[in-house]
């Protein structure tokens, strides 16, 4: 989910372990140069290498305290046709890169994706489901408590190498031509104190009066680790003429 902006989700918000570990909607978004290889495959098998190189700040994933701390991105895609109306498509992820206590400072980042689409030909405008799941793993190295004294950092951080994990997976059918219906389920370690941890669920019903504009209303529950439940209701409402160059037609 770390290619997409929020307004092509399928949900009003992020999942919590992209917000608590790979930086939200902005991520790991940052200057530098991108390779892409497709890798011969098993017959019916699509392979696909990505790896970029980055100057290596991304909001408070990665920080760069000089030119030669850059960062790294490595992922593999795997896609597959499974029936005349449905695939699968599976990814692995690797990232590496500075984080913001300094240049001795390294933080990992393992990622697992999942997504299968189910789209009947006959009825493709009718009936649709999309189920996907991601996992993510971070391993990052923290100054003790007290260097902390003499440093910035987080009010949350705990001391030394941190090992931090999360997950999202969620399901979406569409019901009607314009409406869908979803759920996702959340939790997600904190990037600078793994011993507190979020979790929580969603329900979401979207509307489409017209290709060009979407109604959309989202039940969220998360139970945060400071102790405390929070129940929200969105309700949003996009528009949109066309394709912009962020996302292909």
């Amino acid at each position: 989910m770390n290619t997409l902006h929020n307004h092509v989700l399928l949900w009003l918000d992020r999942p919590l372990v992209t917000q608590n570990l790979v930086g939200g909607e902005d991520g790991i978004d940052d200057a530098g140069a991108s390779f892409e290889h497709i890798i011969p495959a098993p017959r019916n098998w699509f392979l696909d290498f990505t790896g970029q190189a980055f100057r290596g700040d991304s909001a408070d994933v990665y920080t760069s305290s000089n030119k030669n701390d850059l960062s790294v991105v490595g992922h593999v895609r795997a896609y597959r046709d499974l029936t005349d109306n449905s695939n699968l498509d599976l990814g692995v992820s690797y990232s590496r890169g500075h984080n913001l206590f300094g240049t001795d400072f390294i933080t990992n980042l393992y990622g697992i994706d999942a997504t299968y689409h189910w789209k009947p030909l006959q009825r493709s405008i009718y009936k649709s489901f999309i189920a996907r799941s991601e996992i993510i793993w971070r391993q990052q190295n923290q100054p003790s408590l007290a260097a902390c004294q003499t440093i910035a950092c987080p009010v949350d951080t705990a001391a030394g190498f941190q090992r931090a994990f999360g997950f999202y997976a969620s399901g979406d059918y569409q019901f009607a031509r314009r409406w869908i219906a979803g759920a996702r389920v959340d939790r997600s370690d904190r990037a600078f104190n793994a011993h507190l941890n979020d979790q929580g669920g969603s329900f979401i019903l979207t509307y489409w009066p017209s290709e060009f504009a979407q109604i959309r209303g989202q039940y969220r529950f998360t139970r945060y680790a400071d102790k405390f439940d929070a129940n929200e209701a969105f309700i949003q409402l996009q528009f949109a003429l066309g394709a912009h160059g962020a996302h292909p037609f």
